[in-house]
């Protein structure tokens, strides 16, 4: 355990399934983990995964109250556990991905144990997609999807909360009449801790279809489709290092924090998982999982139909963007298991052996219903476009060309230094990694990233809570061994 003058600062995260926090020092070395599986222990609230699934199966909300027993139940397992509250000098925190929508009305600044207090108990998240109706509105009221994107950094998506909240508007309206706020997950979650209203962060406040992402202001357009009366309900939002104020009362006095304890404005998990792989401008994360998603720092966005641009958590000039595709790890298991015998070291053993390019020969494997593209359906071609076979380095060459291609799309460039960062289950596979670093012609580090997004939230509390912090924070970005350094 550090010195007992050495000053702590936390990170939250707000996931679907659990919260999450991590204590780190001045030197960014975590001193305390810990967590709350909603569904086991606040069973009271009946949730499976951490959410409920409605009749439609398009409908997907979890408890508000939920979220706010779970911080309860976590600041007094830090308690117990003889963490020292009185060194904690700023937090600050996550909430699940960009979509999510929370409406309260606060009778009073610290309603939050009251059930009355909220116009809506259940809120939407992430999972839901009932709002294909409103999206549709959206666009066509604002001049297309590519308008949209243009303004807000991403088409109109069925889990934004812009759309969730036409969607109140039209269905529930006189809950929307009541309400006085409407905040995100990330916002409300600060709101706890400050005891009054939170600030929405511009980074996060860029996942709604309702913020222009370049002048970092609500758009008028995108507020007119979607509900009357909409800023105000919104407040003005911030910039992500931005301090909210100091902590409350109630929680200096249960918990022991102290009285000049920051509140650094919440986020979003992507941006806060950005901030806790520490890219720096020119990188790009992959994450190589069930499903692949690509992290980008970016100086010029060019927003597209295809992917997401949000505003930056780290650095207020830049953006970053985010990529998802549906087609990783499994996809690559089954060529595995028709082509290398269910073995991974023939699979590895295959692409060794096979020179890059593949003579030629390139392949796309849709199994499921792509993200990005829309798209489905197996294709293997060669250099005069006719169909072939051959299997394994086509598919890994294939799914890495799809990622720099998008990633260049919405405004990425390869610039001296640009490191690759992987993480993920098939990170593990040096052969794998060895195409990606072909492909994208920089070195590639392996991360170990557990816990990112309440890690990165960490280090953002460090950041904006301590003067001078910014340069040593960059400093602090020594990952794993290069595989390779290409010059």
């Amino acid at each position: 355990m550090a010195a007992s003058t050495e000053s702590f600062y936390l990170g939250f995260d707000f996931s679907t399934q659990q919260l999450k926090v991590v204590a780190v020092d001045g030197n960014l070395s975590v001193v305390h983990q810990d967590n709350v599986q909603f569904d086991s222990e606040l069973p009271e609230f009946g949730t499976q995964g951490g959410v409920h699934i409605h009749a439609d199966s398009l409908t997907v909300t979890s408890p508000v109250l939920m979220w706010v027993k779970a911080l309860d139940l976590i600041l007094g397992k830090m308690k117990n556990a003889g963490f020292d509250f009185s060194r904690v000098k700023a937090l600050s925190g996550s909430g699940q991905v960009c979509g999510l929508l929370l409406v309260l009305y606060y009778s009073a600044p610290l309603c939050i144990l009251n059930t009355g207090g909220f116009a809506v108990s259940d809120s939407p998240v992430w999972m839901d997609s009932s709002t294909t109706e409103q999206c549709q509105y959206l666009e066509t009221a604002v001049g297309g999807a590519q308008r949209v994107a243009d303004i807000t950094g991403s088409r109109a998506y069925e889990r934004f909360t812009g759309n969730q909240i036409a969607k109140i508007y039209k269905a529930q309206p006189e809950k929307y009449e009541d309400t006085e706020r409407i905040s995100l997950v990330s916002s409300f979650a600060a709101s706890l801790f400050l005891g009054s209203y939170a600030a929405i962060d511009y980074s996060d406040g860029s996942g709604m279809n309702l913020m222009d992402i370049f002048s970092k202001q609500w758009a008028d357009s995108c507020l007119e489709a979607t509900a009357p009366h909409l800023e105000e309900r919104l407040g003005a939002p911030v910039h992500s290092s931005a301090v909210l104020g100091l902590l409350s009362p109630y929680h200096v006095t249960r918990y022991g924090f102290p009285e000049d304890c920051k509140v650094v404005a919440f986020t979003g998990d992507n941006p806060g998982s950005l901030a806790g792989m520490r890219l720096q401008e020119g990188d790009i994360a992959v994450s190589l999982g069930t499903s692949d998603t690509v992290f980008l720092w970016i100086k010029e966005p060019r927003p597209t139909v295809e992917g997401h641009i949000f505003c930056n958590p780290v650095d207020r000039p830049s953006y970053m963007a985010l990529i998802c595709y549906k087609n990783g790890s499994l996809t690559r298991e089954r060529i595995r298991n028709k082509c290398a015998g269910g073995s991974w070291e023939v699979f590895s053993s295959v692409l060794r052996t096979t020179p890059i390019g593949n003579y030629g020969n390139i392949g796309i494997y849709f199994d499921a219903m792509e993200i990005t593209p829309s798209a489905v359906g197996v294709h293997r071609f060669d250099k005069e476009n006719t169909k072939v076979s051959g299997e394994i380095r086509a598919l890994v060459e294939g799914q890495f060309l799809a990622k720099r291609v998008h990633a260049e799309k919405l405004g990425y460039k390869i610039i001296p230094g640009t490191r690759v960062l992987a993480t993920g289950g098939a990170s593990s596979n040096k052969d794998i990694l060895q195409v990606l670093s072909d492909v994208f012609d920089a070195p590639v580090y392996t991360i170990d990233v557990a816990n990112s997004a309440c890690l990165g939230c960490g280090y953002r509390a460090l950041q904006a809570g301590s003067a001078g912090v910014t340069a040593g924070l960059e400093q602090k970005t020594a990952l794993a061994v290069a595989l390779q350094d290409r010059s």
